[in-house]
C-alpha cells in the first residue's frame, strides 16, 4: 500500500483533484491536466505537508505546552528541532470515505483522546469540485466528549509555480497586520504591514522578500499568486481570520510554490488564546475554503 493510502478520484469539467486517505489531505489538484497544487506522490511522505488537513490546530504550539481550563498538557514535540507541536493530530491517520460521487467526497475520522489531547471530537473534510468555481473544502468538527475541547483548524495548500520564477510571481495578501515570531516560529507580537515588505495588499511581484508569516487583521476573503501564464485564488469564509504564507526556496528540487494557508487561528493559540475556539460537547464547528483559476 502507498504512503497515502487508497486515493480518491473526482472531476468536473476543466477541474481534477486527488485526496488521500491518510491525513486526508489534498494530493492534488489540475486545471486542463496542469497542476495547480503541488502533487503529493503515493510512494512518499507530502512534500513540506503539501495538502495537509491541520486539525485540531493549525501551525505550532510552543513546547507542546498548553493550559485548558486549569488543567495543564503536555503533546508529543513533532518538530523537536524547535521543540514545537506542530500542525495537529490527523496527519497520519487514516480517514474513512463517506459520501462520494463523481465530483465529491466526504473523509470522516474519529479523534480519540489521548497523551495531551484527552478531547473526542468527529472531523469531516469534504472536497468538491465545480466546473465554474474550481475546488470547495468543507470542514465540519464537532465535539462528541463530554467535556469542552480547545480547537483550531487549519489546511496547508502550495500553489504550484512549476519551473517559474518566485521573485517575479504577482502575489496579493489581503491582510493588514504581520506577526513578528522568535526563532522557534512562535509570534511575540504584531504590527502593521503598511510601509513594511510584508504589504501585499495590492498585488505586486514577490521580489527578494521571502515570508514564513502569519497575517491577521483581513481585510478581504481571497488571495491571489500570479503569473504570466495564469492566476490562482485562494478564497475561505469568516471561519478564517488568519493566514500563514509560506515561500519555500524550492517545494521539491527545481519546482516553486507557495503555500497560503487559511487557519480559523495563528500558532500557538492554545497559549494565547487569540482565535481559540471553545467547542463545547455537541457543538459543531464549520469552515469553508477553496481554489479556482480566475
Amino acid at each position: 500500500m502507498s504512503f497515502q493510502g487508497s486515493r480518491y478520484e473526482i472531476d468536473a469539467g476543466p477541474y481534477r483533484a486527488a485526496l488521500a486517505e491518510v491525513g486526508a489531505g489534498l494530493a492534488g489538484f489540475w486545471h486542463d491536466g496542469v497542476p495547480v497544487t503541488v502533487e503529493s506522490p503515493p510512494d512518499g511522505l507530502p512534500p513540506k505537508s503539501t495538502g495537509a488537513v491541520l486539525l485540531p490546530w493549525p501551525n505550532r504550539i510552543a513546547g507542546g505546552r498548553y493550559s485548558f481550563d486549569g488543567v495543564d498538557y503536555q503533546l508529543p514535540l513533532t518538530e523537536p528541532a524547535k521543540l514545537n507541536a506542530s500542525h495537529g493530530l490527523v496527519r497520519f491517520v487514516r480517514w474513512s470515505a463517506g459520501a462520494q460521487d463523481r465530483s465529491s467526497v466526504t473523509l470522516v475520522h474519529d479523534l480519540v483522546p489521548q497523551t495531551g489531547y484527552p478531547f473526542e471530537l468527529r472531523l469531516q473534510v469534504s472536497y468538491s469540485l465545480d466546473a465554474g468555481t474550481g475546488l470547495r473544502v468543507q470542514a465540519v468538527v464537532s465535539n462528541t466528549g463530554r467535556s469542552a475541547a480547545p480547537f483550531g483548524a487549519g489546511f496547508h495548500p502550495y500553489l504550484d509555480l512549476g519551473g517559474h520564477d518566485l521573485d517575479s510571481a504577482e502575489l496579493l495578501v489581503p491582510a493588514a497586520a504581520v506577526f513578528d515570531t522568535d526563532d522557534h516560529q512562535i509570534p511575540t507580537g504584531r504590527r502593521p504591514v503598511q510601509g513594511t515588505e510584508f504589504d501585499f495588499t495590492a498585488i505586486r511581484p514577490i521580489g527578494s522578500v521571502r515570508l514564513d508569516h502569519g497575517f491577521a487583521e483581513l481585510t478581504g476573503s481571497a488571495a491571489v499568486l500570479r503569473t504570466e501564464q495564469r492566476a490562482v485564488e485562494v478564497r475561505w469564509d469568516a471561519a478564517y481570520r488568519y493566514l500563514q504564507v509560506f515561500t519555500p526556496p524550492f517545494i521539491t528540487p527545481g519546482r516553486n510554490a507557495v503555500a497560503i494557508e487559511p487557519m480559523s487561528c495563528p500558532a500557538n493559540a492554545f497559549n494565547s488564546g487569540e482565535g481559540l475556539i471553545r467547542l463545547e460537547p455537541g457543538d459543531a464547528w464549520t469552515g469553508d475554503w477553496g481554489i479556482r483559476l480566475i
